[in-house]
């Protein structure tokens, strides 16, 4: 028994993608499990948003809100970050093709995307800085609610989704995802200390829901993979670049960190990604298999956290 709870704990990522891959699957596969499968799909488009709300609030009733302020490595990684979505929106435009367009679309996913919830909870883990960290996510989501309709609308002309109509669609899901638990968090610790105590003394709280949120989208990638109707030579092309692109980010945001001494930090705020708003936004404005893209990168990104939880257990044992 004792190992089985090892085993769940030290490999809570893969075994949350494993679980969201397997249940969609097999519901996808098996018509027998297909009305069971309708009232769980439902059970989870209400539940999901609630976990990701979770997560946050039990993240930002640890955060210290008076140090919450910019710091030189947020300009680094949000240049390094402007750079790369430059770069990849002038191969789609000067794409000569389609299906060229539509894989450069995928990559362009997976670098504009704001600052993932979850990079506070991972870091964290890892030992770094959760006010820093925190205040990065509150910056790249700021930058990319405008950032991301304006660049769309030059890719995708055609969409017929105005740049206000899709910044305030934007905005609100921000609002809501984002500010209402940073705002409650902030209540609570003014108000509500027995809550606050109790909250801090159950560390991994937020890891554990977002955990749950994880598989929950897991299974929203491959539905809409499954659904994209993509062929193999497309999606393996978009899924290896994805690939790179993880990688590459990962890697940078380290490099950068090097300089600060927030390794942690920045290696989560260049790599971890929105995703789930990536998706939302490419079935929006772009081709949607392009979404395909993003939905790759969220298995690269937490394999990569999973091995950086790994090796960080490795170290402190």
């Amino acid at each position: 028994m004792n190992a089985l709870v090892s085993l769940l704990k030290n490999w809570t990522l893969p075994i949350a993608i494993f679980v969201g891959c397997g249940s969609y699957l097999s519901y996808h596969f098996l018509p027998c499990l297909q009305p069971v499968g309708d009232v769980v799909g439902a059970v989870v488009d209400v539940a999901f948003p609630l976990f990701i709300f979770l997560t946050l609030f039990f993240t930002f009733c640890k955060v210290d809100y008076r140090l919450l302020r910019p710091h030189r490595w947020h300009l680094w990684v949000m240049l390094t970050q402007m750079t790369a979505v430059a770069l990849v929106l002038w191969l789609a435009l000067e794409a000569g093709d389609s299906e060229s367009k539509t894989l450069w679309e995928g990559v362009l996913t997976c670098v504009i995307a704001p600052c993932a919830a979850a990079a506070p909870v991972v870091a964290g883990k890892l030992g770094g800085n959760l006010n820093t960290i925190t205040t990065y996510v509150l910056m790249s989501n700021v930058l990319s609610t405008p950032l991301i309709p304006a660049v769309f609308a030059l890719l995708e002309p055609s969409a017929g989704v105005s740049f206000l109509a899709a910044f305030w669609t934007i905005l609100q899901k921000v609002t809501l995802v984002l500010l209402l638990p940073l705002l409650l968090g902030y209540l609570v610790q003014q108000h509500l200390e027995p809550l606050r105590r109790w909250i801090v003394a159950r560390k991994d709280l937020s890891f554990y829901s977002w955990t749950v949120a994880l598989s929950m989208t897991t299974g929203f990638t491959v539905r809409n993979m499954l659904a994209a109707g993509a062929s193999s030579t497309l999606l393996l092309p978009i899924a290896l670049l994805s690939l790179l692109v993880c990688w590459m980010q990962f890697g940078i945001g380290r490099a950068i960190g090097h300089r600060f001494g927030e390794k942690a930090n920045t290696g989560q705020a260049m790599f971890q990604k929105n995703t789930g708003l990536a998706i939302w936004v490419a079935y929006l404005y772009l081709n949607p298999v392009a979404s395909a893209g993003a939905g790759c990168y969220v298995l690269w990104q937490n394999i990569i956290n999973s091995l950086e939880l790994w090796q960080s257990r490795v170290k402190n044992a």
